[in-house]
């Protein structure tokens, strides 16, 4: 297998990027005009980053909740709801339908659970012995 180099690895993960896109299209019949659209959003505290979204819309009909994060401090104040909720409305104005994501059990069921989402699937042992990996998903 070949050691290549960086800009040679770029090249061969936007390959890969372009063909599995590519099946996708055509697998799905999709004449659309982007199969992605990131939907990214920071929340600041003068010029600190305190809170952030990561979420894709993909095939106009649906959201993967990629990331979302609140700094410690300033959690319990609605910050996560009001980035989660932004993703979605900008998502079902654009058509979706559904919005998935995954959390380990450590991290934000809770959050999610009681913004509407429903788990779907269960890892056990993810990502270590003793933990979970939740899968879930809300219809929008």
């Amino acid at each position: 297998m070949d050691q290549s180099d960086a800009p040679q690895r770029t090249r061969a993960l936007h390959w890969i990027d372009s063909k599995i896109d590519a099946f996708n299209r055509n697998q799905l019949s999709f004449t659309g005009k982007h199969l992605e659209i990131s939907m990214n959003y920071v929340i600041k505290d003068e010029n600190v980053t305190i809170a952030g979204i990561k979420s894709c819309f993909y095939l106009e009909e649906v959201l993967s909740i990629g990331v979302l994060f609140v700094e410690e401090g300033y959690r319990y104040k609605g910050l996560g709801s009001m980035l989660l909720n932004k993703v979605e409305q900008k998502a079902k104005a654009k058509g979706a339908k559904l919005a998935h994501l995954y959390t380990f059990d450590f991290q934000a069921k809770d959050f999610y659970l009681k913004q509407g989402y429903d788990i779907f699937g269960v890892l056990e042992n993810c990502p270590k012995t003793g933990h979970k990996c939740y899968y879930l998903k809300k219809s929008l």
